[in-house]
């Protein structure tokens, strides 16, 4: 919270109406096209409000990305023994939660067009890419780069995201769909991360 505002469970309930506003409007418009008046509006604030709890539109949008990042963090922790499970929660979050995975593609696209999304995204990784090189270690995980292993299992997962060029799911689609999906992602990644046969 702003060093400006008391840290009061009514300031603190202000500053959540704010980021859970600005995180349906970047989401929505991503940063160039999101609109600080609207957000206020949702809010039931105003500019000013904003401006002393979070910062300008960029501060807004950076601690509604981050705090989004670490939600999906804590709401898929990576299992290095079964990365297919790993990608098949990843799935179930895209289907719960699509305005997470577009913020995460505004942020790329306005922010990071290439390498990391985010400077800190190695101190982010590093406990999965750590998993990961254990279980190669153990033979259990095909060798290669973890952090491009990690890559790849994520890149599967999004198959049928919000930002998928293919196919956008919705949580509105028959369960009979979902569990077919489920099923082939967890098998593909299964057979793509399965250890080298010699």
């Amino acid at each position: 919270m702003s060093e400006h505002v008391p840290a009061t469970p009514k300031g603190a309930a202000t500053r959540r109406r704010i980021l859970d506003a600005a995180l349906a409007e970047f989401a929505a418009h991503g940063l160039a096209g999101a609109r600080v008046d609207r957000i206020a509006e949702q809010a039931s604030s105003n500019k000013a409000q904003i401006y002393a709890y979070v910062g300008g539109k960029d501060q807004l949008f950076d601690a509604v990305f981050f705090e989004s990042l670490h939600r999906i963090l804590d709401d898929a922790p990576i299992d290095a023994d079964d990365l297919a499970d790993w990608a098949v929660r990843l799935y179930d979050d895209y289907l719960r939660r699509p305005d997470l995975i577009r913020l995460a593609t505004w942020h790329r696209l306005e922010r990071r067009p290439h390498g990391l999304l985010v400077d800190d995204q190695e101190r982010l990784d590093a406990g999965k890419i750590a998993a990961i090189a254990a279980a190669q270690e153990q033979g259990r995980v095909r060798a290669g780069d973890p952090f491009d292993v990690m890559a790849l299992v994520i890149a599967m997962s999004v198959a049928w995201s919000p930002v998928s060029g293919v196919w956008a799911a919705t949580a509105d689609e028959p369960e009979a769909v979902h569990a077919a999906r489920r099923d082939l992602l967890r098998r593909a990644v299964a057979a793509a991360v399965a250890p080298d046969v010699p």
